[in-house]
């Protein structure tokens, strides 16, 4: 059985933090205004998950969160090109290995198919 994203999400912060990184989890939200439109807060469509950063360098690192079934959607890969384009360290992850992985070795877009990244 697959684990909730949720679940795989906290293992991941957990191993992460672990490994000597600071990660945070990015929240973002919808209010309803009194003239009835919805104002929505937190980061631009896309933004990964998790982001952080390593101790040891202060390098920074965004994260996002999938199950083993789980595909990007088409914002999130736009982001993913932008983060590629300026080489910055970032992947999918479905497990707390991948994360680690992807902090570690510092890799850019790890996780992401051939498609998704023309």
């Amino acid at each position: 059985m697959t684990q909730p994203e949720h679940i795989i999400q906290n293992k991941i912060r957990l191993a992460l933090s672990a490994s000597q990184c600071t990660v945070f989890r990015i929240n973002v939200g919808k209010v309803r205004l009194p003239d009835g439109t919805l104002f929505q807060t937190g980061v631009p469509r896309g933004y990964p998950d998790l982001s952080g950063f390593r101790w040891s360098d202060g390098k920074a690192f965004f994260i996002e969160v999938k199950t083993q079934t789980g595909r990007p959607r088409q914002d999130q890969i736009q982001f993913h090109r932008m983060l590629t384009s300026h080489g910055i360290v970032h992947g999918i992850a479905r497990s707390p290995e991948d994360a680690v992985k992807i902090v570690k070795e510092g890799l850019v877009g790890y996780g992401f198919t051939k498609k998704e990244n023309d």
